[in-house]
């Protein structure tokens, strides 16, 4: 007999979504899958790689590349990347604080390390409704209490963030909220970008409250560059005054970005600027991890950006995830409009069409609707109930969400037709058609 108990940590990680989601698709092998969140495998740039990779070992003393890195990141490739950011932001790369930046293996490795860093067991952190379910499973991992904040389709409401806000120091436990997480560009799993209005006011709500301790607004940017309809608005993270005056104003915005959806997952580097109070917390448990992520992989990402053709490749991207974008969103209009009660988010950018059914139909992994679309049908999609806080006993449990990453054009709506059949034997079954 085992005498072994895991820890209260990997206790609290057994049950998460991703896990169990991982399996569905193991065992679901056959089905076309509109659930996985990958990126097109015929979009990844092999040769774009490959010629990069050539120019970084055909260079004299590259023997560096392949040695131990900063646990920061390379301050070369940091400086590198430092003007890209600048790029998007529309300022000088000065304004930006070097020392401020950190590289890390994917973005989830950030929100990991930041959940470490700021979270104690009982301590708040308010998300919008829905978010993305990964990050929940990171929170719950740290004890954290997560409360989900209206939502639509201009994002996450600010009365909504203001008015909880309210609550939480009328009932004594303002001081127990760290973090306000927005996902800010095409979030996973809504497709909703948060409007240009509400950007600055969701900042300003945040200063408002933190009036004992400081309250950080982690801005997930992870699907900005994959816009397909309008200008790219300006980040969040730029209306944060006090990283232009950080003797008079307290930084409060963590930006958080990632090189895997607009370029490569495999490659594996995120690229986050954070509070100056941060870095070193941050610093020292990523010490703990891996001394910096991988040193080859950071000077892959710069040589692609030297070289000037990442936006060549960002530009071919995107206009293929806007051909699919449009193949699924026709493709709920043709097979879904005429069943009763069925809505869905056309998004801008990003890679997931949000779907809403009548409310008596469950889409729970124990759903009759998911063994229907799964066994019979042989498609796959996210629950949505996954996107909201597990405690929160009225999240909806009707939702789902549609990726149109991973599929070619002709099985993407071959999956949709399959699913609106699933739907709609489950709705006559249940007597709403």
């Amino acid at each position: 007999m085992s005498r072994f108990t895991p820890s209260v940590i990997a206790q609290r990680s057994t049950e998460q979504a991703i896990g169990f989601l991982m399996q569905q698709g193991i065992e679901n092998a056959d089905c076309l899958s509109l659930a996985a969140g990958f990126v097109d495998l015929e979009s990844l740039p092999v040769e774009l790689v490959l010629e990069a990779a050539t120019d970084i070992f055909g260079a004299a003393n590259s023997q560096h590349v392949l040695q131990y890195g900063t646990t920061q990141g390379v301050p070369a490739v940091r400086d590198t990347l430092r003007t890209y950011l600048a790029d998007l932001e529309n300022c000088k790369p000065e304004a930006i604080p070097l020392d401020q930046i950190m590289l890390t293996t994917g973005s989830q490795q950030l929100l990991s390390l930041l959940a470490q860093a700021i979270f104690d067991p009982g301590d708040i952190c308010l998300v919008a409704a829905p978010t993305y379910f990964v990050f929940l499973g990171v929170l719950d991992s740290v004890g954290a209490n997560v409360i989900a904040i209206d939502t639509d389709n201009d994002g996450m409401c600010p009365d909504g963030l203001d008015r909880v806000l309210g609550e939480l120091a009328e009932s004594g436990q303002l001081e127990r909220v760290k973090m306000v997480y927005v996902v800010s560009y095409h979030d996973n799993p809504a497709g909703i970008t948060v409007s240009e209005e509400r950007r600055p006011r969701l900042l300003e709500a945040v200063r408002r409250w933190s009036t004992k301790n400081t309250i950080y607004l982690l801005e997930d940017a992870a699907y900005r560059e994959l816009c397909y309809d309008e200008v790219m608005l300006p980040s969040i993270w730029s209306y944060d005054d006090g990283f232009r005056s950080p003797d008079s104003i307290p930084q409060q915005v963590i930006l958080s970005q990632t090189f895997s959806k607009s370029f490569s997952p495999g490659v594996r580097v995120g690229l986050g600027v954070l509070p100056r109070e941060l870095i070193k917390p941050v610093s020292d448990l990523k010490g703990n991890e891996d001394f910096g992520s991988a040193n080859v992989n950071q000077h892959l990402i710069a040589r692609v950006h030297e070289s000037g053709r990442y936006q060549t490749h960002l530009n071919s991207l995107r206009e293929r995830y806007r051909k699919k974008r449009d193949v699924a969103v026709s493709a709920a209009e043709e097979y879904f409009s005429d069943l009763t009660g069925v809505s869905w988010h056309s998004p801008n950018g990003g890679l997931y069409v949000w779907m809403s059914l009548p409310e008596q139909i469950a889409t729970g992994f124990d759903s009759p609707l998911f063994q229907r679309a799964t066994q019979a049908h042989k498609v796959m999609y996210v629950p949505g109930e996954l996107c909201y806080p597990s405690e929160d006993e009225n999240r909806p449990c009707h939702e789902m969400r549609l990726s149109f990453g991973v599929l070619q054009p002709d099985d993407l709506r071959e999956g949709m037709r399959r699913l609106s059949v699933a739907v709609s034997e489950q709705m006559q079954e249940q007597g709403l058609a």
